[in-house]
């Protein structure tokens, strides 16, 4: 069993549980996995990059109504939402293992970690959202997250500053909120997401922080500025710009300097 091809196969898999139940497979055997850094690997002829589900209905963002937790339907719209960008999440850390090789052995480790919680992080907002009522697949949903991995796949410095440290340090900043908000429901199912939120959130400090050190190890490498180059990237490739408020205390866990910190909140 070789960790490269193996997450290459699993992202091709289009039913979600499935998928995520192979990414917990493989971070189960972390330990003895066998990875081949230095193999170059091709997608299957005739597959589309991830595979995925017929359900949920793909929009364009802009095309996603408004998600309030006052009702029922809105709280379960908001979870599935976040769903959805756990499983897109389990896809980038599957695709950041197979497709850059010739990275050192605790880079293929680290994105395993990630891939095995984000799975995990899906199944626990499937559960929620089946025992109140609903399903994964449900409601429409987008591809913000994954349109980024299109866009860096040629080059993995511009993917670990704008996926992990740029998209996910989003969710970073936007949980807390979306917690406070639901916690002002009083309802039970909103009291349990807030737990499940609490676990997404003290894991995804540690995922962005995995984008940092790589992102970091590669400007490193490569002789490039980090602060400058990440600047020149988020203008190149469009990445959206953070929105306030920004979780400092969250971002300096992850990895975060503060001049980093100092031109984020310029930003806003």
């Amino acid at each position: 069993m070789e960790l490269r091809q193996c997450a290459l196969q699993a992202l091709c898999v289009a039913d979600a549980e499935e998928k995520s139940a192979l990414a917990l497979a493989m971070y189960a055997q972390r330990a003895t996995i066998s990875i081949a850094p230095q193999a170059q690997l091709a997608v299957p002829e005739g597959m589309t990059l991830p595979g995925h589900p017929a359900k949920p209905e793909l929009k364009a963002h802009t095309a996603m109504g408004r998600r309030s937790p006052a009702t029922a339907e809105g709280r379960a719209i908001l979870l599935h939402a976040i769903a959805h960008i756990e499983f897109n999440a389990i896809n980038l850390a599957l695709d950041a293992i197979w497709r850059y090789d010739g990275m050192p052995e605790a880079f293929y480790q680290d994105w395993l970690q990630v891939a095995g919680e984000e799975a995990k992080h899906f199944q626990l907002l499937r559960a929620h959202l089946r025992k109140w009522g609903h399903d994964y697949g449900d409601y429409p949903a987008h591809q913000g997250l994954w349109t980024m991995c299109e866009k860096t796949a040629d080059d993995i410095v511009a993917r670990m500053a704008l996926v992990p440290r740029t998209l996910e340090a989003r969710g970073l900043d936007a949980t807390p909120q979306i917690q406070a908000k639901l916690q002002q429901t009083s309802a039970q199912d909103a009291l349990e997401a807030v737990a499940i939120l609490d676990i997404i959130l003290r894991e995804e400090v540690g995922h962005v922080a995995i984008g940092n050190h790589w992102y970091q190890f590669l400007c490193a490498q490569r002789g490039l500025d980090p602060e400058r180059h990440y600047s020149w990237l988020v203008g190149h490739y469009e990445a959206p710009r953070p929105r306030p408020p920004i979780n400092l205390s969250a971002r300096r866990e992850a990895g975060f300097s503060q001049s980093e910190l100092d031109w984020l909140q310029g930003q806003l």
